[in-house]
């Protein structure tokens, strides 16, 4: 039986990769941006597997729109990818408060509108009611601080921790698993033309040893990461049995975990006695 996936942010990247592969393995697609008519038309798509349609994260209405669009076409959806987003880099007292409130806005906010639609489908009594997975594409930064990206690690930190509390929140009857994609740097227009920087204008005067925009454009084009075959692991961890909360994608990121756990690890023992010295006198923890 044929899965139905719903995708935000298919216009480039991850979100097209995607839906490319989602469509190899014969299941439907519903490919969602700000405007759909600008996709392009997959090759292996017709009337009856794949359908496109404008979805802004940042538009309540337009979240729900869309889901509907879906559950008449395909009546049910079974995976939703929150993959929309964009990063903005720059030092953080060269950032303007409207551009790190876009950055919320689009990053946590807009991802938080669309879980909520997603789950109050797929629970018991909703529209499609049987259940899902609903992946969220944060970042490697989510786990790490990256000089310059302070808000973007911020908007992805916000979801990681969002995304672990609601799971707890779930019944297990319920069938609905939340999984977090962490990439590192892949080979997508991330930091290229989608990127978005402090004008010169607004540049703090005491950063002239940081380039923002200069890193970015060296970075870009060079990353590790084929989004094709980030799309192919994504699509694994959509259709497992038990997909895991978590799951970093890329050798960099791999690498980065590795080195944040080691280092909290030798943090935790270090300050053991500290973190242990808190306890109201004779306090017995709970069995």
């Amino acid at each position: 039986m044929p899965k139905t996936f719903l995708i935000t942010g298919t216009s480039t990247g991850f979100g097209a990769a995607l839906v490319t592969e989602v469509l190899s393995h014969g299941d439907n697609v519903i490919a969602t941006a700000r405007k759909s008519s600008a996709l392009p038309t997959p090759s292996s798509s017709s009337s009856d597997n794949y359908l496109a349609y404008d979805l802004d994260v940042t538009s309540k209405s337009s979240v729900r729109a869309a889901f509907d669009a879906g559950i008449a076409k395909f009546g049910n959806i079974d995976v939703v990818v929150n993959n929309a987003g964009y990063g903005l880099s720059g030092e953080f007292e060269s950032l303007g408060e409207e551009q790190m409130r876009r950055q919320m806005e689009v990053n946590f906010w807009g991802l938080l509108d669309v879980t909520k639609v997603a789950l109050d489908t797929m629970r018991p009594g909703g529209k499609g009611g049987k259940g899902g997975v609903i992946q969220q594409v944060t970042s490697i930064g989510g786990q790490l601080g990256v000089p310059t990206y302070s808000i973007y690690c911020a908007s992805k930190w916000a979801v990681e921790g969002f995304t672990e509390a609601v799971q707890k929140e779930l019944k297990p009857e319920w069938n609905i698993s939340l999984t977090l994609i962490e990439p590192g740097g892949f080979r997508t227009d991330w930091a290229g033309r989608s990127m978005d920087f402090p004008s010169e204008e607004s540049k703090n005067p005491a950063y002239t040893h940081i380039d923002a925009r200069a890193n970015a454009a060296k970075r870009n084009g060079t990353q590790a990461g084929d989004p094709v075959k980030a799309a192919k692991v994504f699509y694994d961890l959509a259709v497992m049995k038990d997909p895991p909360m978590r799951c970093v994608v890329g050798t960099d990121a791999f690498k980065g975990l590795g080195a944040k756990l080691e280092e909290y690890g030798k943090n935790r023992e270090r300050f053991a006695e500290w973190s242990n010295s808190t306890d109201v006198e004779g306090y017995e923890a709970p069995s």
